[in-house]
C-alpha cells in the first residue's frame, strides 16, 4: 500500500475512533410512570407564566398544569425550587445530523449530484452520534430542522428530536417541506457579470417551470391508468413532487433579494404552491403581499450583518420587528449545525431590538410549530400536547441562563456534550497546575 495512503487511511481511522470515543450519551427510555414537576414557574407562552405550579405528564403527555392540580399518587414529584419551565426550543433551518466537519467531505451528507432532487429524504441520512446534536440540545433545542442543500430542488426536509438510537426514532415529522435553492438574482446593470447572471437566473427558473410541467403531466397520467388498472412505470423524482403539486407539502424557497423574493412569490403562485419563505432578508419590503399571501417567513439568521452595503447597521436585528408590525407570520433560526445552540441569542438580538420579549420567545417555539404543522403537539405547553420542554434557571434568552433539565416526549435527556466534557478537563487541569504552583511555593 502507497505511504500516502496508508497516511491518509489512518487519519480516517483515527478521526472515526475518536467519534465513537467521545460520544458517551445514551439515548433516553420511554417514559415508565407519571412524573410531576412541582413548586416552578410555567411559561405556556400562549398564556401569562404561571407561578408556584406544577406540571404533570404521562406517555410523553403532559395530563395536568396549574398551581392547584393533584398530583397522581403513583408519579415521581420532582421539586424544582422555583425554577422555570419553557417550550423546548425549535431550530427552523439547519443540516444538524446531515454534517458534522465541512472540510472533511466524508462527515458531509446534505448534498446530492444534479440540480433537481425532488426525491431526496434528509431524515434517511441523519447521523445520530453527531456532536453537534448533543451540543444543540444543552442549550434546550429539543427540535431542528434536517434540509438538504443542493441544486436548485435539493430534496425533502425533517423535523427531527435531538435525541435517539436511529434516525427512525429521532424523526418527528417527514417529509416537512420540499426545498427549492432560488436562483441568485440581483438587479442587473451593463456589465458582463450582470449579464451572465441575469441569463443563469432565466434558464434556472425555466428549469423549474419544466419540472413542475413534467412532474403534473405525470401525476395526470398516474391517476389515469390507476383508474384504468394499467401499469405504470415509477419515477421516484415524480413520485415526490405528487404531494407539492396537491398543496399537500409546501415548498420552502431560499430567497433573500427583492427580485429573488418577487419572483419566487410570483413562479409560486403561478404553478398555485404552498409557499414558505426562508431567508428573506429584503422581505420586508413585501409585507403586505406577504400577509395578503398568508406567506410566512424563516428568518435564517439575525446575528449577521446588512443584506446591502447601503443599508442600517440594525436592518438584521429589526427584521422580525418589522415583520411583527407588518402582521407577517415569521419565526426565527440561527441557519447553522455547528451554532445551533445559538438559536436563543438570535431571539435575543431581536428582542433587544424593539421585538416584544414574549414575541421573542414564541418566534422559537410556538411560531415554528405553526409554520411546520405541528403546533398541536409542541411549541407550548398545553394539557395533551407533547412533553417536551425545558428546565432552566432563568430567561433562556439571556446567555446566563443555564438550561438544567430537558424532557422530548416525556423522556429526561441527558445534556452532557464535548463542550461540557472539555470545560470539565480543562478546570481540572487548571486545580493541578494551580495546586502544583502551591507547593512549590
Amino acid at each position: 500500500m502507497p505511504k500516502i495512503q496508508r497516511i491518509g487511511r489512518t487519519v480516517f481511522l483515527l478521526i472515526h475512533f475518536a467519534a465513537i470515543l467521545s460520544y458517551g450519551q445514551i439515548p433516553a427510555p420511554p417514559q415508565q410512570q407519571p412524573i410531576a414537576l412541582v413548586n416552578c414557574t410555567v411559561h405556556p407562552v400562549t398564556c401569562e407564566p404561571i407561578e408556584n405550579a406544577s406540571i404533570v405528564f404521562d406517555e410523553g403527555r403532559i395530563v395536568a398544569i396549574g398551581a392547584d392540580i393533584e398530583i397522581p399518587s403513583n408519579a415521581i414529584e420532582i421539586g424544582l425550587g422555583g425554577k422555570h419551565v419553557y417550550p423546548g426550543l425549535i431550530e427552523s433551518n439547519s443540516q444538524l445530523g446531515l454534517t458534522e466537519i465541512s472540510s472533511v467531505d466524508v462527515t458531509n451528507d446534505y448534498a446530492e449530484r444534479g440540480d433537481i432532487n425532488p426525491n431526496v429524504r434528509a431524515e434517511v441520512a441523519i447521523n445520530p452520534e453527531s456532536e453537534h446534536i448533543p451540543v444543540a440540545r444543552a442549550n434546550g433545542i429539543a427540535l431542528a430542522v434536517a434540509a438538504p442543500g443542493s441544486g436548485l430542488i435539493s430534496g425533502r426536509s425533517a423535523l427531527i428530536k435531538t435525541d435517539g438510537w436511529t434516525w427512525e426514532e429521532m424523526t418527528f415529522k417527514a417529509p416537512l417541506s420540499m426545498i427549492i435553492n432560488w436562483p441568485y438574482m440581483r438587479l442587473a446593470d451593463d456589465s458582463e457579470a450582470s449579464k451572465k447572471y441575469q441569463e443563469s437566473a432565466i434558464k434556472q427558473i425555466e428549469t423549474l417551470d419544466k419540472v413542475i410541467e413534467d412532474a403534473r403531466a405525470y401525476m395526470i397520467a398516474r391517476a389515469s391508468d390507476e383508474a384504468d388498472n394499467r401499469f405504470v412505470k415509477t419515477d421516484v423524482r415524480w413520485e415526490a413532487m405528487i404531494p407539492v403539486l396537491k398543496g399537500e407539502l409546501p415548498v420552502w424557497i431560499k430567497a433573500n433579494s427583492l427580485l429573488e423574493i418577487e419572483s419566487a412569490v410570483s413562479w409560486a403562485d403561478k404553478h398555485k404552491l404552498k409557499l414558505v419563505l426562508v431567508g428573506g432578508i429584503e422581505a420586508c419590503y413585501f409585507a403586505d403581499l406577504l400577509k395578503q399571501r398568508d406567506i410566512p417567513v424563516i428568518i435564517t439568521s439575525i446575528l449577521r450583518l446588512p443584506g446591502r452595503r447601503d443599508a442600517d447597521f440594525d436592518e438584521p436585528f429589526t427584521l422580525p420587528l418589522r415583520f411583527y408590525r407588518a402582521g407577517v407570520k415569521f419565526c426565527i433560526a440561527c441557519g447553522s449545525s455547528s451554532k445551533t445552540r445559538n438559536l436563543p441569542y438570535h431571539a435575543a438580538k431581536a428582542a433587544a431590538y424593539g421585538l416584544p420579549k414574549d414575541e421573542a420567545l414564541k418566534a422559537i417555539t410556538l411560531y415554528p410549530a405553526q409554520i411546520m404543522g405541528v403546533a398541536d403537539r409542541v411549541g407550548s405547553l398545553e394539557k395533551g400536547k407533547d412533553a417536551t420542554f425545558i428546565v432552566t434557571d432563568g430567561d433562556p434568552l439571556e446567555i446566563t441562563t443555564q438550561v438544567e433539565q430537558l424532557y422530548i416526549q416525556g423522556r429526561r435527556i441527558d445534556l452532557s456534550n464535548k463542550h461540557r466534557r472539555l470545560y470539565e478537563k480543562y478546570r481540572q487541569r487548571y486545580r493541578q497546575i494551580k495546586s502544583q504552583t502551591k507547593r512549590s511555593q
